[in-house]
């Protein structure tokens, strides 16, 4: 009896190892170069899974939206969702788009009206309205490379975020389903839901420039191992990564407010730089700068990736 009990044991203890070894080779997810990142971003990546294969606790990694994950040219798609909405019905909100459009739109008050102007709607309106936008104007934007890179972090699993400056409702349900990660895992300007209804009533931190890292604190409530963005408004954010810095198509120019440009800093601080093609299609309604003279983004042309 004794016997019997001790092979039935073996057996158990067999079948359950067998089990783990099967988990571990379905999580062991080796890594591919990413077409689209230079050589030695390939190499700090990889360097950077095989370091975390083993990582305990949440692994998370957040990305900016607008310029890191899709592309902002001719104009951000929150702009030009919330002006072609104004066009086709001037008589919503009048106040806010008379008030908004005399701001720069990458200051705090700016991305603060962007969605005190849709008050008043429902919240899947909101997201609805945003995925219509999305799919006319910006489902060939989406960067494949960042995309591939997200992918990748998902089956080594990873908590991905994605943290912007532009209207959380309006973004969260084509970023969800786009990169097939929670609608709750993006994270943007938010105002106070009541009964379902987007109302004027701001939610604080408001992810911009600084804002971004305390979001992250927060709502994630935790730190980043890897944290994507492109612009001097994600520095913050970028540095609070604990491992990894990512900079997509950082800007030359100098900000009134540093001493170097975003890309010289980059570079100084051993960050991953990435240079992806964000070019404005053809036919492109560009509401935004000709009905409303909002500014036009920079166009990227990448030649070549070394």
């Amino acid at each position: 009896m004794k016997k019997l009990n001790l092979s039935i044991i073996i057996v158990i203890l067999f079948f359950l190892y067998s089990c783990q070894s099967t988990d571990n080779k379905l999580t062991d997810v080796s890594y591919t170069p990413i077409n689209g990142f230079s050589e030695k971003a390939n190499q700090q990546l990889e360097a950077f899974f095989k370091k975390h294969k083993e990582t305990k606790g949440r692994k998370i990694a957040v990305f900016d939206g607008d310029g890191t994950v899709l592309g902002q040219t001719p104009h951000y798609l929150a702009d030009e969702c919330m002006y072609q909405y104004a066009k086709e019905n001037p008589d919503w909100n009048k106040n806010v788009i008379d008030t908004i459009v005399k701001h720069s739109n990458v200051s705090l008050p700016y991305v603060q009206m962007r969605v005190k102007y849709i008050s008043g709607k429902s919240l899947q309106f909101y997201r609805d309205l945003g995925e219509k936008i999305f799919k006319a104007h910006y489902k060939n934007k989406i960067f494949s490379p960042m995309k591939n890179l997200i992918e990748l972090l998902k089956k080594n699993n990873f908590e991905v975020w994605i943290v912007t400056a532009s209207p959380e409702g309006m973004y969260q349900q084509f970023l969800s389903n786009e990169f097939n990660i929670p609608i709750t895992n993006i994270v943007g300007v938010k105002s106070v839901i009541k009964n379902g209804i987007v109302t004027d009533k701001m939610v604080h931190p408001i992810p911009q420039d600084h804002g971004k890292k305390e979001a992250i604190e927060t709502f994630i409530q935790d730190r980043p191992l890897l944290v994507a963005g492109n612009s001097r408004g994600d520095k913050e954010m970028i540095e609070f990564s604990s491992d990894l810095k990512i900079i997509v198509n950082p800007d030359e120019h100098v900000a009134h407010d540093q001493k170097i440009s975003i890309s010289d800093y980059a570079k100084k601080q051993n960050w991953i730089v990435i240079r992806i093609n964000d070019i404005p299609e053809k036919g492109f309604p560009s509401t935004s700068s000709k009905k409303f003279n909002i500014r036009l983004n920079k166009s990227r042309e990448v030649k070549s990736v070394k």
